[in-house]
């Protein structure tokens, strides 16, 4: 018998030293954004993007929770609705289940499906506040019977306000056939990475918080429902130079912040244009020598009688330091990024009379009643981060009510009688895919043991 087969030659020994080899290197050096720890129902392996199969915000972590994302990725949907709503009494201020919740409920009723991609793990308190937002629109639509009869299901993706996780995120939602629409991203940075790929592609995008101007009219798929920059920085110039008098500012910005980039330009282009000078400093957030001591006493030194600070969403801190130094000698002024919890809870009294420029401020529109929702359902007051991505989803719902295709939906939301309800004004598109919207400046002011944004009359 042994003579009917040939003798097998065994390969050499170091061939089964290097396979494993082989295979242990081509794994380590996947990105990690393709590294998966639970693949459960999202659209991928993916473990930056979750549907409910995952906990991406650790730090809203309960039982309950664990135990809805294990019912969740083991398919039992009413033991994981039972089990979100278990963690929801616990914390009920955690948008990250209300979603999960809420795909939950409709993962049997072939729901559509969008994406929403944010920072959690470079700013998980921004993160939160734009998924508050969107799980809000999911919640209430939802409540009243779906789109057209179908449920509304979140995706919800990571991407850190990093370019490269952004434009690894964007490829991965487009190539999910049933993602709609993606609410995001955060950052400019981030955004400008994600668009191309958003355009050719053909999936719609609708960031709720880029400001830069290289985003006005980057696409036909490419939406934001904040305004354009210039309309933002405009009325904070003309405050400074017309009410306060202020006509001697230096500029602290982030130069690898295109928002903030785009807003220091228009703002000194304005600034200019009321007779204001700009006086010659060099500060720069973004730089390893950057120094707050230095950067007033520079501005001071050259008679600046205000600070107008433009800082990276991920570096308030700086921002926050240079306040402090700063001891109230120089008039604050800011971009919209500095509206955030850590700027009065970090700052207190050294941002006190700090004067900002927002999309939204829970006070302009009394009437609306999307503040005392909002304010019923996370058990307090949110900010403009919150009701943009509350309008950027309820944007995409409006459109999807008209068609729900990827093109179906761009051709609603592109056509000029396009309209719908928001937190404040009405959601309205330019050609350019800006939205149309009126600015509010605020300033900090302490109430009682706390410091608040106060809408300016």
């Amino acid at each position: 018998m042994s003579q009917k087969f040939k003798k097998i030659k065994r390969p050499p020994p170091i061939v089964f030293i290097a396979l494993p080899l082989i295979a242990w290197g081509a794994f380590t050096f996947i990105p990690d954004i393709f590294k998966t720890t639970n693949r459960g129902t999202s659209a991928s392996g993916n473990s930056r993007l979750s549907l409910g199969d995952k906990i991406l915000v650790q730090s809203q972590t309960t039982t309950g929770k664990k135990a809805g994302v294990k019912a969740f990725a083991e398919g039992n949907y009413k033991e994981a609705v039972k089990n979100f709503q278990a963690s929801l009494q616990e914390n009920r201020n955690d948008p990250e289940t209300v979603i999960y919740l809420n795909n939950a409920k409709v993962n049997n009723d072939n729901p559509l499906k969008i994406a929403v991609s944010v920072p959690i793990g470079t700013n998980p308190n921004v993160a939160q506040e734009m998924l508050r937002g969107v799980a809000q629109a999911q919640e209430e639509v939802n409540a009243a019977g779906g789109i057209n009869g179908a449920g509304l299901q979140v995706l919800i993706a990571n991407d850190d306000n990093s370019p490269d996780v952004a434009k690894e995120v964007a490829t991965e939602l487009v190539n999910d056939q049933k993602i709609l629409a993606v609410v995001g991203h955060n950052a400019s940075n981030a955004s400008l990475a994600a668009a191309p790929t958003y355009q050719e592609k053909k999936l719609v995008m609708v960031t709720p918080t880029s400001f830069a101007n290289n985003l006005s009219g980057f696409g036909s798929y490419i939406f934001r429902t904040v305004p354009a920059i210039q309309s933002m920085a405009a009325p904070l110039a003309e405050y400074m130079v017309n009410k306060a008098g202020k006509t001697n500012v230096a500029i602290c910005y982030d130069s690898q912040a295109p928002d903030n980039v785009s807003f220091k330009d228009e703002f000194v282009s304005s600034f200019s244009a009321l007779g204001g000078k700009v006086v010659p400093t060099v500060c720069d957030f973004s730089t390893p020598t950057f120094n707050s001591s230095t950067s007033v006493a520079d501005a001071l030194s050259k008679g600046a009688q205000a600070l107008m600070v433009a800082p990276f969403i991920d570096r308030i801190d700086r921002a926050i330091d240079l306040a402090r130094v700063n001891k109230s000698q120089l008039a604050l002024y800011g971009s919209t990024t500095l509206y955030t919890f850590q700027t009065v809870k970090e700052g207190q009294k050294d941002v006190d009379g700090l004067i900002l420029s927002v999309p939204w401020h829970p006070d302009s529109n009394p009437n609306n009643p999307f503040s005392k929702n909002a304010s019923q359902r996370w058990g307090g007051v949110v900010n403009w981060r919150t009701a943009t991505s509350f309008d950027a989803t309820k944007a995409i719902i409006s459109g999807l009510q008209r068609s729900n295709t990827r093109f179906g939906l761009q051709q609603a939301l592109r056509n000029p009688n396009f309209v719908t309800s928001g937190a404040g004004e009405d959601v309205k598109f330019l050609p350019t895919g800006d939205r149309w919207n009126k600015p509010i400046l605020v300033k900090v002011q302490r109430q009682g043991n706390d410091y608040r944004f106060v809408a300016l009359p």
